[in-house]
């Protein structure tokens, strides 16, 4: 089981969310830890619906993964940092904002919304702010089952809802409910808890909604960059690969957005060496020497393993696969040495002279390399891949750079995977671009299936209904 590696919005302040989501992406990230604030989506503007979409439509298109944050400081009241929360006497405005998350999520398709409980007023007695975080999560939770969206619970160092003891006892006293689990950021295991954010990590398993990513030091709840805490990464990663994590692990750097896309680098970069030593050695090498990725690419399989990013998708059809993964970093890394018309010849090498898990790694790269430069030959690809009978090829190439496919030829490869048995979970925004014309193909498919005494795929009904 691999992690999915994601990093903060909170942590690119200083940039539009479109530029930071792109340079999030471009680093090598599987996806975005997104803080809902009055510069990155704002949940109370009225043009909300149409922003959502937006976003949804770049993530998609950066085939990135998100879980939405909720940590934003002055977006409810601006002269009073986080206030109100949960805590609060006047929570109110607290539980509507996370039932707006909520539903932006829900239309995010991301799944999962994070948040933390506040800090108990000075004269609030301990049982009363107890009340005022079940009362209000009972508000959020229903709306939540509805969506489809799990809530992430994080114990915060000085909050009411410190340690990961204090959020499981908020989650027993609410009878445990399937929707709510917990956020852990693994420095706050260092500044406050007994434990090792590795064996919380352990102890958590299933009930971890998602996880961020940063040092700290004992007694202190400051993030910082990994190496000038106490973290010890690599049994961390670990850890969450030992328990099958399928959530997003982000990085968690708030307070250096003045310099995000150097911090950010460097971090992915400390990600990678302490979980496969022999992928952080080889980006270097290509950045140094953009010729070495003939020899490196087809060698990732054998350093950093093949099996697949999620466990219930054993061929990697729809999440890709770890070797996948790598060879998208090797092929970002050569990006940023070489020009579109050069990146876009070797791509196309190394796609036709390779094996066909070579071939799926410069596919599924393709939506990270989006250039205009390089959208000609990525669709040649594209188009080479939906002729093959390899079910990984055909997945791999309806992936979110897809999207440039013409009308006629996109349908005809959502067709080709009902006949091929691929899941269309692994055709990217498939409910953005249904429309007539493909519910009547696979209508005529599932007649002819039944005419011929044979079973309907689920995934063809599915289309025909939406």
């Amino acid at each position: 089981m691999s992690v999915l590696l994601g990093y903060g919005t909170n942590g690119f302040a200083n940039h539009r969310l479109t530029d930071a989501l792109r340079v999030i992406a471009d680093l090598g990230y599987d996806g975005a830890a997104l803080t809902l604030d009055h510069h990155h989506l704002d949940p109370f503007t009225d043009d909300l619906a149409e922003r959502v979409r937006a976003v949804r439509s770049e993530l998609t298109g950066l085939d990135l993964s998100v879980v939405v944050e909720t940590g934003a400081r002055y977006l409810l009241d601006p002269k009073r940092k986080h206030h109100p929360t949960l805590v609060s006497d006047d929570a109110g405005r607290r539980v509507d904002f996370l039932r707006r998350a909520v539903r932006i999520a829900a239309e995010l398709r991301c799944g999962a919304v994070s948040f933390w409980s506040g800090v108990r007023p000075a004269d609030t007695d301990p049982e009363v702010a107890s009340r005022r975080v079940l009362d209000g999560l009972a508000e959020v939770l229903p709306e939540a089952e509805r969506a489809g969206v799990v809530l992430g619970l994080e114990p915060e160092p000085g909050m009411f809802v410190e340690t990961v003891a204090d959020a499981l006892e908020v989650r027993a006293r609410l009878g445990a409910p399937a929707n709510l689990g917990i956020t852990l950021d693994v420095g706050h295991c260092v500044a406050v808890e007994r434990e090792s954010a590795a064996d919380l990590v352990r102890q958590l398993g299933e009930l971890l909604v998602h996880v961020q990513l940063d040092d700290m030091r004992p007694g202190v709840h400051e993030h910082l960059e990994f190496g000038e805490g106490l973290l010890d990464l690599p049994a961390t990663m670990a850890a969450l690969g030992e328990v099958g994590f399928a959530g997003l692990a982000a990085v968690e750097l708030p307070r250096h957005s003045h310099a995000a896309p150097q911090v950010a680098r460097r971090a992915i970069a400390a990600v990678r060496r302490s979980r496969h030593p022999w992928l952080a050695d080889a980006v270097d090498s290509v950045r140094r020497d953009p010729g070495r990725i003939a020899s490196l690419f087809p060698a990732v399989g054998r350093h950093v393993g093949r099996e697949p990013i999620r466990p219930d998708d054993p061929l990697g059809l729809v999440g890709g696969t770890v070797d996948d993964r790598a060879r998208t970093g090797l092929l970002l890394a050569l990006a940023e040495v070489l020009s579109p018309e050069e990146l876009a010849t070797e791509v196309t090498a190394l796609y036709r002279y390779g094996d066909d898990a070579e071939r799926r790694g410069a596919l599924r790269a393709l939506s990270r390399l989006d250039r205009p430069e390089i959208r000609a030959s990525g669709l040649e690809l594209v188009r080479d891949a939906l002729r093959a009978n390899d079910v990984r090829l055909v997945a791999a190439a309806l992936g979110p750079f897809a999207r440039h496919l013409d009308d006629h030829e996109w349908r005809h490869g959502v067709l080709k995977c009902l006949f091929t048995g691929v899941p269309l979970a692994a055709v990217a925004d498939l409910p953005g671009r249904c429309d007539a014309e493909l519910r009547r193909m696979v209508a005529d498919f599932a007649a002819e299936r039944r005419a011929a005494g044979r079973e309907v795929p689920t995934d063809a009904n599915a289309i025909l209904e939406c």
